[in-house]
Parts: C-alpha cells; structure tokens; sequence
C-alpha cells in the first residue's frame, strides 16, 4: 500500500515540475521547476531500491540542471523580468506546505515501519553499485556511451549559443557607449 501511495505522489509531482517548466516563459521557474522533477524522479529509484542510482540521479542529473541554472542565470538576465502575481499567496502556502509535508511522511514511513520487505533484495555476494556496474558496462555499454556523446554535443552547443548572444549584446553596448560619449562631446 504503502508503495503505491508513494508511486501515485511522485509520479504527480514529477509530472506537474516538468508541466510547469515547459508551460512557463520564466527561464527562472523552468530551471527551478526542473531541478525538482530530477529530484522526484530519483524517488522512483528509491523506491525500487535502486540506491545507488537514486543518488545518482540527485548528483548527477541535479547537479548538471543546477549548472545550467547558474550558467542561465549568468547569461540571461532573467531577474529583471520577475513578477510575482499570486492572487491568494496563503493558500498558496498552505499548499506548498502540505505537499511537503506528505513527501517527508512518504520518506519517512518506511524507516519507522517495519513491515516492508524489499521485493528485489541486495545479492549476498555482492553489492547493489556492482550489479549496476556490470550491467551497465556490459549490456547497456553502448548507449551509455551514445548518452555521454550527446550530452556533451548540447553542452558545447549551448556554450556556443550563449557566446553568440553574448557578442551580439557586447555590440550593442559598444554602440551605446559610443554614442553616450559622442553626445557628451557635443555639449
């Protein structure tokens, strides 16, 4: 029961996270609303007693959205456009407040409970992160590799991205720069 509980409440707040960073035009609440679905998706993990990749998936996937978080906020200047328009900001609150207090009693739960039993144990002769392993490096090598090769393509297309607007908006400012001294000049 417990599971399913667990199931239904992370695939609902996985599945409103990324809802909002793709039906938001904030660059600030896309970023921060996917860095939180990476994190419910890595309760799916935990809840199949997959550890290893749960955590996994908070270090690596979080922390690369993290990145990109700070590269967006650096690049684009997303701050300035920032409206707060809550039209009832306690309800908002209370809401906010109950579902994070029904995702600490679903991680809780099974530490106080004694009654769950884990449905696919830990092999006795070795560990969860060698099973992953030899998986990993074995059937699913290749794409493993053709995941890493592409992530690396949209890093170094968006570092490219970001340098191209970086140049178009250092002309502008060289423009304004001048005419602000040829103005000066002129009095």
């Amino acid at each position: 029961m417990f599971e399913v509980v667990a199931f239904y409440t992370f695939a609902f707040l996985t599945i409103a996270m990324f809802t909002i960073t793709v039906v938001t035009k904030n660059a600030l609440y896309a970023l921060s609303s996917l860095a939180a679905g990476m994190i419910f998706i890595s309760a799916f993990f935990f809840l199949l007693n997959a550890d290893f990749l749960g955590v996994v998936q908070i270090v690596v996937y979080t922390g690369a959205v993290m990145a990109l978080y700070a590269f967006g906020m650096m690049f684009f200047d997303s701050i300035s456009d920032v409206e707060e328009k809550v039209a009832n900001p306690r309800f908002t609150f209370l809401l906010t407040g109950l579902v994070a207090l029904l995702v600490v009693v679903i991680l809780v739960a099974p530490i106080v409970s004694t009654n769950i039993i884990a449905a696919y144990p830990v092999h006795s002769e070795y560990s969860n992160t060698a099973d992953v392993g030899l998986i990993l490096f074995t059937k699913y090598l290749i794409p493993f590799e053709v995941a890493a090769v592409m992530l690396l393509v949209a890093m170094i297309g968006g570092i490219i991205l970001a340098g191209k607007k970086m140049d178009s908006h250092a002309v502008i400012l060289k423009e304004n720069v001048k005419s602000d001294l040829n103005s000066k000049e002129t009095k």
